[in-house]
Formats: C-alpha cells, structure tokens, sequence
C-alpha cells in the first residue's frame, strides 16, 4: 500500500493519543473520589478497575469492527463515547453512581481508541517508523496526563469542583472528533487494504464475518506463539505498573511528607512531565538508534526509580524519583507494542486487539495494590509489589533476542 503523506496525517491522529490520557485522569480522580465519599484504599481501587476491566471485554470486538468499518471510524467512535463518558460526571453531581458509569464508558472508548489507533498509525507510517511514531504519541498523550494534575487544583476552586478536569477533557474530545473526520487520514478496510498491497495473508485478517466466540479464541490463539505471549505478559506488567504508580503515589506522599491531597497531585505531575521529556526524546531517538538497547536502557532507569521511591522519605527526593521512573517507562509500551505488530503484520487487528486485551490485568493488579495497603497499613507495600512486578519487564529482552524485525 501507498502510504499517503503524513503532514496533514500526523496531527489529528496524534491528538487522538491525547485521549488516551483518560486512563490516568481516572487514576488521579480515584482519589478525590476516595476523599469525597470517603472510601477505603481497597474500594477506591477497585471503583478505578471499573476502567480497566473493559479492555478484555471490548478490545476483540473493536478488532472485528475495525474489519468491517475501518480503523478510522473506530477511533472516531471512541472520541464521541469519551465525549458521553465525561459529561456525566459534570451533569449529575454530588453522587456516586454516575461517576462509576463514566469510569466505566472511559474505559470502553479507551479500549476502542487502543486497539484502533495504533494500527491506523501503522496505515500511515513505513513499519521502520513506526516505534518512533508511536512513542511520539505516547508525547501527546503525556501533554495531557501532565496536565490534568496541573490543572486539577485551579478546577477544584471552581464552581464544578474537581469535576471541572472532565469538561476539559470532553472540549479535547469533541474537537478531536471533528478534526479526525475532516483530515485526509485514511480509513482502511483489510479487504481493501490488501487490494492495495497484495497481502497474500488475507485471510487472517477477515474477522468480520466471525461470530464473537470464534473470534476471541482465535486471538488468544495467538499466545501460542512465545513471543506474542511475551509482549502480552510485558504489556500487562507495564501498564499495571503504571496506573499503580498512579494511583498510589500521591498517597504515598501523603504517608511519608504529610502532604494535603491538592499538593500530592501537583507532585505527581512530575511523573508526567518525565514521561512527557523521555517521550519526545524517544520518539527521536527510536528513529535512529536499536530499540533493544533502548529498551535495556529504559526499563534499568525506571527500576531505579521505583526503588527510591521504596527507601527515600524527602518530599524532592521521592519527586526526582517519580521523575526517573517516568523516564523510564515512557517508550517501553510503545516498543512492545510496535514489535508485537511487526511480528505479525498481516493480523495486525487481531495483535493490537489481544494487547490491549492486556489492558484488564490492571483490573487485578490496581485492587491487589489496595488490598495490600489496607493489610499492611502502608502506601510502601505497595510499592514494593510493583518493583517485583517490574522485574518481569527488566528481563523480557531476553525473550526476543532471536527475532529479527
């Protein structure tokens, strides 16, 4: 296939990325949410998984939709769901209910946005670019992540309380939607898509005439094969990791520097600032250098960010910390993720869908994480849980050191 120029192209996919920054505004709100209705850490967790369990269900069907829409379209759908899911809390406050049900859309229009835009970057990019691309996604989605905390004390002053930071998110949204459906962005169909480029694999990616039970065992067939079962293990660790940190941060601060809740959420902007930097800085760097080493690099940093955060009590120094393992984590997905679908190009939608599939582990590791607090009566249990967790991701190198891509 051709691919079509990318100015004009770049943008308004990259600002999709921008919505996948929902993921953590639920992690932030979860605590205000906590404090509000006042909550254990166990059922603040496990309010913030009503997000996440999504990703298993809705992941292989968006794959099938994708085979029958198009990719384009699946995005643009997830943009207007985002646009519904963050509404409600604004339109009906003061209770419980309607903020669950929009954690819940969030996450199935993030499931939607996951599993599609990756692949529509794919329809755009040369497969050497596409680490690169991607991760300058992970940029844009950092943009936002970064700002929510920022921008979550001047909303909490205002007359929608802490709520304020959905309506933010819901202007992003609508203006995405339009912006994706006016850009010269194609929306591929795989029928078509091999026409283009004489895909002898087609068949494999002909979903849309599976019904829904042949189409899940037939992507989870697909861990079968020891690699894609590797990323599959690698993207549940990272992002459980992730939203833990998240979550948990904030709170830590608060047990170790007696900080209010407003200020520890302003410190946990630095995570996003350092994931936001190192993105950036990647999405240059994985255009030239190995994405291997890369990786090596990145996933030791962020250990040893994950480990000061475990002994170091300092306000600064537990902020510096956060910072380090942001820039750690910040490319990791994407070079996953990239790597998954270039091992198997010609099931692209099946790929990207059982990754994302991997998204639900969250919905185990968040709620365990609050467990473990509640028992243990401090925030450095839980740290210490994802620091084993991370160890997974520091050794997944070595289980593809054989393939080539």
């Amino acid at each position: 296939m051709k691919r079509t120029g990318i100015q004009g192209n770049v943008l308004p996919v990259m600002f999709g990325f921008m919505m996948m920054a929902l993921v953590d505004v639920v992690g932030l709100t979860s605590n205000y949410v906590r404090a509000e209705f006042g909550m254990s850490d166990t059922i603040a967790n496990l309010l913030s998984s009503a997000c996440y369990i999504w990703f298993l269900v809705f992941s292989i069907p968006t794959g099938l939709a994708m085979n029958r829409y198009g990719r384009k379209k699946l995005v643009i759908t997830s943009l207007l769901v985002s646009v519904a899911a963050l509404a409600l809390p604004v339109a009906f406050r003061g209770s419980l209910f309607p903020v669950l049900v929009a954690f819940c859309l969030m996450g199935i229009a993030n499931t939607i946005m996951m599993t599609s835009l990756n692949p529509l970057v794919r329809d755009i990019v040369p497969a050497d670019k596409l680490a690169g691309t991607l991760t300058l996604g992970q940029f844009f989605k950092s943009l936002a992540s970064m700002g929510a905390p920022l921008l979550m004390p001047l909303v909490a002053a205002s007359f929608m309380g802490w709520r304020g930071i959905f309506a933010v998110f819901a202007v992003i949204a609508a203006v995405g939607a339009v912006w994706l459906w006016l850009s010269p962005v194609p929306n591929v169909i795989p029928s078509r898509r091999r026409e283009l480029e004489g895909d002898g694999g087609g068949a494999a990616e002909s979903g849309s005439g599976k019904s829904i039970g042949v189409a899940f065992l037939s992507v989870f067939k697909l861990l079968a094969d020891k690699k894609i079962l590797l990323f599959f293990l690698a993207i549940v660790a990272l992002v459980g990791v992730d939203i833990g940190v998240n979550v948990t941060f904030p709170r830590l601060l608060m047990e170790k520097c007696g900080m209010t809740l407003d200020a520890a959420a302003e410190h946990l902007s630095a995570y996003f600032v350092g994931k936001t930097i190192a993105a950036l800085v990647g999405a240059l760097l994985l255009m030239r250098l190995s994405a291997d080493r890369f990786f090596v690099a990145s996933s030791l940093l962020a250990a040893a960010g994950l480990t000061g955060m475990l002994f170091f009590t300092d306000g600064t120094v537990l902020t510096i910390c956060v910072v380090v393992f942001g820039a750690g984590f910040s490319n990791l997905f994407t070079i996953i993720f990239s790597k998954a679908l270039n091992h198997l190009p010609q099931r692209a939608n099946e790929v990207s869908a059982l990754m994302v599939a991997g998204f639900a582990g969250t919905a185990v590791v968040v709620p365990v994480l609050g467990m473990l607090t509640d028992r243990c009566g401090t925030q450095i249990a839980a740290i210490a849980l994802l620091l084993a967790v991370w160890l997974y991701i520091v050794l997944t190198p070595l289980g593809w050191k054989q393939s080539k891509h």
